[in-house]
């Protein structure tokens, strides 16, 4: 998804086709999502995570997504973020429960090999309960 005022969505595209190669269903949303709407589509699709891409600081706001997937009992959902996140907003957003941060020029075969780890876990956890 793309949060915020954030046009910019080659690299989503990208990724996203790159994860659909390897095998995962994805699905893709268009730019300027609001915050509700990514988690009511989350809530709708049962996702087992959610990617985040920011090329204009919209990264700044995801703090508020994951206190909005908390309140909606997604907590336990991963979110992975991607595009131009300068080094020191990094430790805030793994602290606010960002399960991991890409950068630029991250290969598609490290992104989707973390991807599927994380969504297979989250299945699992989510299997238990």
């Amino acid at each position: 998804a793309k949060i915020g005022f954030d046009g910019h969505d080659r690299g989503s595209r990208v990724v996203a086709a790159g994860l659909r190669d390897a095998g995962m269903e994805v699905i893709y949303t268009p730019p300027w999502q609001e915050i509700a709407r990514v988690v009511k589509l989350a809530i709708e699709e049962d996702v087992d995570l959610i990617g985040i891409s920011s090329l204009a600081t919209d990264h700044l706001i995801v703090p508020k997504l994951m206190d909005s997937l908390r309140e909606a009992g997604l907590g336990d959902v991963p979110v992975v973020l991607g595009g131009i996140v300068p080094d020191d907003d990094v430790p805030a957003l793994l602290a606010a429960g960002v399960a991991r941060v890409f950068h630029p020029g991250a290969p598609l075969a490290e992104i989707a090999d973390f991807v599927a780890g994380a969504a297979a876990r989250s299945r699992h956890a989510r299997s238990l309960s």
